[in-house]
């Protein structure tokens, strides 16, 4: 998870907004003319309205129903890009995952007796879509375009971890995120910093698998699902950080990392433009934690 550094002061011509979205926290911060607090509302009231699984009238959801919808542009460059990522990941990344997350206990039903037969099944539903891995980059990027749209070149902004920033901060300083430490947390409530990261131009996502688990006895469940096999996922990587492009792309990039592991995952990014990673894990045998980075990250 990442998280901004939160600034003590602020300047007279900086806004602040914080609140709850797509149920999540949102935190934005930037330089305008006048407080935009208002758009910004009404520009996530749009999203929601478009991608969020939480709202039964958003497109997304009425899809989902089997009833026909016009597609919205939200819609549309989401879906489009998850495609894209789906392809470059060799179906690592699959917005149609959402039923086998619920069978494995993560999403919104109780969890299932999983037997193969049921797996197989499962994975064969392609007609019920799940933008959460992809959804709250997209929306950063969305309220940056806002921002821009109205003259600001300074500004942050974190939706549930994810985050777009340009410019410097209040004091004129580039703006510092922090990069969690992956600690085993169900409850979210620590909080450990692995790497802070000062930066004037940045889009970046962070997936884990150590905020959502479960013991099946003595078989500790992830909530990353590999949707080509339908298991959740087994190996030593415990944090995705991806910058990119857009924090779409980043956001739905960390997801496929998360489930192709380490040397898959870096062999992905060091093969796309304008993609870098912060990849940590924990070498095999030990309690410790290690990190790669992609040969241009500069963090």
């Amino acid at each position: 998870m990442l998280f901004a550094f939160r600034d003590q002061t602020c300047a007279q011509s900086y806004y602040k907004h914080q609140g709850t979205v797509f149920g999540t926290y949102y935190n934005i911060r930037y330089e305008a003319a006048s407080n935009l607090e208002d758009s910004i509302l009404n520009r996530l009231n749009e999203f929601d309205a478009s991608l969020s699984t939480f709202n039964p009238h958003s497109t997304i959801s009425v899809l989902n129903q089997g009833r026909d919808t016009i597609l919205d542009d939200y819609f549309t460059a989401m879906y489009a890009t998850a495609q894209e990522i789906s392809e470059l990941s060799n179906g690592a990344f699959d917005i149609t995952v959402a039923p086998l997350v619920n069978a494995w206990g993560f999403g919104f039903t109780s969890r299932e007796d999983i037997t193969p037969e049921l797996v197989d099944s499962l994975r064969r539903i392609k007609n019920i879509l799940d933008a959460s891995a992809i959804a709250k980059g997209q929306a950063c990027d969305v309220i940056a375009d806002l921002l821009r749209e109205n003259g600001s070149e300074n500004y942050l902004v974190d939706i549930g971890g994810e985050v777009v920033l340009h410019g410097v901060n209040d004091r004129g300083e580039p703006w510092k995120v922090g990069i969690s430490k992956p600690i085993d947390d169900i409850t979210g409530q620590q909080n450990e910093i692995q790497e802070v990261i000062s930066s004037t131009d940045l889009c970046m996502a962070t997936s884990g698998n150590y905020r959502q688990f479960y013991y099946d006895g003595d078989m500790r469940r992830s909530h990353t699902i590999d949707p080509r096999t339908g298991y959740p996922v087994n190996h030593n990587l415990l944090s995705a950080t991806v910058f990119a492009s857009s924090c779409m792309r980043a956001d739905a990039l960390a997801t496929a990392c998360m489930v192709l592991g380490l040397d898959s995952a870096l062999q992905l990014i060091e093969s796309l433009p304008e993609t870098e990673c912060y990849l940590i894990y924990a070498p095999d045998g030990t309690d410790s934690l290690a990190v790669v980075r992609s040969s241009g990250a500069k963090w």
